[in-house]
């Protein structure tokens, strides 16, 4: 499913090792994009600023979620959307935090073998465009994970857009160019190794076969030893 053309922008919040909330307070909502967080980032409060900001929001739903069915929406359940429902939060302090509506979309996906459930404030677009945006999210965690796996980044030497995207190109850019020379050299190494080797060896003028080459250790047969005999 093609999602170009069909929103005006997403921004996509991962997350490292814990989850920290306070990153939405840093953000500032612009309406009409669309925000896609996980469930670590269930803060009603916080996600009722996404919904007063006429910004739009995606995440999942906790296991302890609490809700009231208002209604349910016809669908199609051979795409893959098992319910669309539109709902209040239960509870005291849950629905002091978010007064509105929400949307809850329960769906499959037969790729992972896993229901998921999706909360959104957006009541627009189909059940699952909304699925399909969250999927979004997974695809952008799959690259960075790519790039931390494969390209040899350890810092970046610019923070602005411009810059961070510059050096991912060129990192990407000579990964490009060392799995070409692999292939046709037909070199055994892995492109790890041959990026290692590449690092060291970037200022010397040694012939790119020679550089890959692995020599045998020569003994040193007849060549006098400076260490001293200890028990003789």
């Amino acid at each position: 499913m093609d999602l170009r053309g069909s929103i005006p922008s997403i921004v996509i919040i991962t997350h490292g090792k814990a989850h920290d909330v306070t990153i939405l307070d840093q953000l500032i909502f612009e309406p009409g994009v669309f925000y896609i967080v996980d469930r670590g980032y269930l803060d009603f409060t916080r996600l009722y600023g996404v919904q007063q900001s006429s910004a739009f929001f995606v995440t999942r739903t906790k296991s302890n979620f609490r809700f009231g069915r208002l209604y349910s929406r016809p669908l199609d359940k051979s795409t893959g959307v098992q319910s669309d429902q539109i709902i209040v939060l239960e509870g005291f302090y849950s629905h002091k935090a978010y007064p509105d509506k929400l949307r809850r979309i329960r769906y499959f996906d037969g790729d992972q073998n896993k229901r998921l459930v999706f909360l959104t404030n957006n009541f627009t677009l189909p059940a699952l465009t909304i699925a399909k945006l969250f999927q979004c999210r997974w695809h952008i965690e799959i690259f960075f994970k790519w790039i931390k796996q494969h390209l040899r980044i350890k810092a970046f030497y610019g923070t602005t857009e411009n810059a961070v995207k510059t050096q991912i190109w060129i990192a990407i850019a000579v990964y490009v160019l060392v799995a070409i020379v692999k292939k046709q050299l037909h070199l055994d190494l892995s492109l790890y190794t041959i990026l290692q080797i590449l690092s060291v060896t970037l200022f010397e003028k040694t012939p790119i076969l020679e550089g890959f080459s692995i020599i045998p250790p020569q003994e040193s047969k007849g060549v006098p030893c400076n260490q001293l005999t200890l028990f003789d």
